[in-house]
């Protein structure tokens, strides 16, 4: 037996003890809930043979079988709360076998060649990870058993989408060898039988959560505060199998692809570098604006790829582009992108579960146009708004009606330091786009889909009625941060509108101004200088430099 074979029967003989060590703990609490009853047993026994007679062993008897009925019944009514009880399952995007055959072909000769079932289905998430995801509480109540007589559904292999665009098809194969091998250990009944067990506690304590009324609230409470007094006792043995678990299967894995394995994984870390900035530099401006990108995992491709060609990354690169890539195992992957990019859009900036008014997809080459300018200009209104609360003329001259950058900048100069002109347009500016975020249906929680709302099989649907985002990309920005934006937003319209500028979109840094066709990064300094120090100098070089009137009307959203 080789060291590989070895270390993994290892990691599965440690995975299998943690495993009854969980079902040791429910059996122990099984023990005690019908030792009363037992012990009724044995009184009333004695009784009858004419033992333990006499008004006081009588009086023992029926008290000790009043605490075991009532011992039962709440033992019975928190085992029915545990069994009833849905765990949450990670919000994905289902991708059935008529529409991926080469896909599960792909998993399926994977899992042979590990010795291990095959997954029973599989799923995008819009992230880069894959997991195993054990969905029995869902399969025993309305889908087909496994046929292995252990009555166990196979777990649902999770892929991340991100990697499906990227990655080739032997990277994939790659990274998911070890995640497959897992279905190995899920398999085996003892950790099967333990994983449902932590997690019906686990979905219990979830259901006891306040909101449910009184009626109901109570007993869910009381079978929350005794499901959380077992995970408690649960927690270090079910940590410690899960680990023992994952070492099992990625030794069974070392013999799939091992060559391999090393460079996929560096396709892996530049895939969550790529799908980081693309997220939170060029889909969040356009979430912000109720648009949603609808091909965010084309998009990475573009990202990473703008990447490797600036930092000289991935040796080799434009030869691995030419191998064939992941994604052409789905048979309609734009179908999996549009999917998988909306279910991103609601988890990191939350929204409706489909398109309408205010909440509308937008391609790559709508980008500039229907997210860039329309956010530049949008911006630029609100900061006129603002400066109109606070009484601040148009312009020292003309048309008091017009709406220049000269307005803006005679504002904020020589008003640096706190308590000044600046400080208070920035209060004015947060508390104006904390008031339209709250305003705006279907942003920031208020538009998730459900039963209750007419959606089908939302992915969203047991996690519950919190608000959206559930993962939320960056903290609230501060009132200075925003003032700078909005600043920043008002030079690009006036550099579109008297210079000849064009909005665009740069694949790392999100919106772009392009001048003469190039991108201008060099913005934020001088528009800090003018927002912090109250010194408009920086900026009024820039704009020279550029060619911008300042003096010049721009146009608003």
């Amino acid at each position: 037996m080789s060291g590989i074979d070895v270390g993994e029967e290892l990691g599965a003989r440690a995975a299998q003890a943690r495993a009854l060590s969980l079902l040791r703990i429910r059996g122990r609490a099984l023990a005690v809930a019908i030792l009363p009853a037992a012990l009724a047993v044995v009184l009333f026994a004695a009784g009858a043979q004419g033992h333990l007679a006499g008004p006081a062993w009588d009086a023992v008897r029926w008290t000790v079988l009043g605490v075991a009925v009532v011992v039962l019944t709440v033992t019975v009514l928190v085992a029915v709360s545990v069994a009833r009880a849905r765990p949450a399952t990670s919000p994905t995007v289902p991708v059935p076998e008529e529409g991926a055959p080469d896909l599960y072909r792909l998993v399926r000769d994977l899992a042979d060649r590990l010795g291990v079932p095959a997954p029973s289905a599989m799923a995008l998430t819009p992230d880069c990870d894959s997991w195993l995801e054990d969905r029995t509480h869902r399969a025993l109540r309305r889908g087909p058993r496994s046929s292995d007589g252990a009555g166990d559904t196979a777990p649902v292999l999770v892929i991340g989408s991100p990697f499906l665009w990227w990655m080739r098809v032997a990277e994939l194969r790659a990274v998911l060898a070890p995640v497959v091998a897992g279905t190995g250990p899920s398999a085996h009944p003892d950790i099967a039988a333990a994983r449902r067990f932590v997690r019906g506690l686990d979905a219990a304590i979830a259901d006891a959560a306040p909101g449910r009324g009184a009626v109901r609230g109570a007993p869910l409470a009381f079978a929350g505060w005794v499901a959380r007094l077992l995970l408690r006792a649960c927690r270090d043995h079910a940590a410690e199998m899960e680990r023992c678990v994952a070492a099992a299967a990625s030794m069974r894995a070392q013999t799939v692809d091992h060559g391999l394995r090393v460079s996929a994984q560096e396709q892996v870390g530049l895939a969550y570098a790529g799908w980081d900035r693309l997220l939170t530099r060029v889909a969040l401006p356009a979430w912000r604006m109720g648009r949603w990108p609808s091909r965010l995992d084309a998009g990475v491709v573009s990202a990473l790829t703008e990447l490797s060609r600036r930092d000289r990354l991935a040796d080799g690169f434009a030869l691995r582009l030419g191998e064939r890539p992941a994604c052409d195992l789905l048979e309609e992957p734009g179908v999996a992108d549009e999917a998988a990019s909306l279910l991103a859009a609601r988890l990191f900036h939350g929204g409706p579960a489909e398109s309408g008014p205010g909440w509308a997809p937008v391609d790559w080459q709508q980008y500039p146009d229907e997210v860039v300018d329309r956010m530049w200009r949008t911006e630029a209104a609100r900061l006129h708004r603002v400066l109109d609360t606070v009484g601040i003329p148009r312009a020292s001259a003309g048309d008091p009606a017009v709406p220049t950058l000269a307005r803006v900048v005679e504002h904020l100069s020589g008003s640096g330091g706190p308590g000044g002109p600046g400080e208070k347009l920035a209060v004015g500016i947060g508390a104006a786009v904390a008031r339209e975020e709250a305003e705006t249906p279907g942003h920031g929680g208020t538009g998730r889909g459900g039963p209750e709302s007419g959606a089908v099989d939302d992915p969203l649907d047991l996690w519950g009625p919190g608000p959206l985002p559930l993962f939320p990309l960056q903290p609230p920005r501060t009132g200075t941060e925003l003032l700078a934006d909005h600043v920043a937003a008002m030079v690009c319209c006036a550099a579109v509108d008297t210079a000849g500028a064009a909005p665009g979109l740069d694949w790392l840094d999100g919106p772009a101004l392009l001048v003469d066709g190039e991108r201008r990064a060099d913005l934020a300094t001088p528009v800090l200088s003018l927002v912090e120090d109250g010194d408009p100098d920086p900026l009024l070089s820039w704009l020279a430099e550029v060619g911008v009137r300042s003096d010049k009307p721009v146009r608003l959203a």
